[in-house]
């Protein structure tokens, strides 16, 4: 089957059951593995399989912009809580920050191992990275060399200061609390983490 974003209005379809997208944008070549929303509402956000990142306007379906800074797939998108900003995570082992409007690439968040999700911490200056093996190859390591930690990195100087050990197999998403004082991680294990944020965290300040 071929690959399509398709837009649904939920209201419409709570009040009727019209189960019909109001756009279809076909994609020929590579296929969307992740989208989000732009400001306003005004274009959708997708990364492709092969790296590939295109902003389509949400009123004709066409590709406004397209840039292609990541070597691999690209497995999540998540966007700052003002939306001015995104976050991608991919297979190339990096994680990279983009403005949501002009695509320009901002940060990038390098690490040793695939990287299966992103985000950004609404109230501080910090992205959360999870990630590691595939899982296919899961059975015949350690879970220290798989690399299951969430990992914490300053947004602006792209150091890490933190890693969050618990999961037993690679961490397949990671999510802020709106309110930024906790985060939650999904793994291959089948366990969500909930992990609340000691006092500390709050008051440290990265020395660069």
């Amino acid at each position: 089957h071929k690959c399509f974003a398709l837009v649904k209005d939920v209201k419409v379809f709570v009040s009727t059951e019209d189960n019909q997208p109001y756009l279809s944008i076909p994609c020929s070549e590579h296929k969307i593995t992740s989208a989000v929303w732009g400001p306003l509402g005004e274009f959708v956000i997708a990364g492709h399989e092969n790296g590939e990142i295109n902003q389509f306007s949400a009123k004709s379906g066409d590709i406004l912009k397209k840039i292609k800074e990541h070597t691999k797939q690209i497995n999540d998108i998540q966007s700052s809580v003002d939306n001015t900003m995104f976050i991608t995570a991919s297979k190339d082992n990096t994680a990279k920050l983009f403005d949501s409007t002009s695509l320009d690439h901002i940060k990038t968040f390098r690490t040793e191992r695939p990287v299966n999700s992103a985000a950004i911490s609404p109230i501080m200056d910090h992205v959360v990275m999870g990630g590691g093996q595939e899982a296919m190859e899961v059975t015949t390591t350690s879970t220290r060399i798989g690399k299951f930690e969430a990992r914490f990195f300053h947004a602006a100087y792209e150091e890490e200061f933190g890693r969050v050990k618990g999961h037993f197999g690679p961490i397949n998403c990671v999510a802020f609390h709106p309110d930024g004082k906790s985060y939650s991680s999904g793994g291959e294990d089948g366990y969500v983490r909930i992990h609340y944020f000691d006092p500390q965290y709050f008051d440290f300040e990265l020395e660069v």
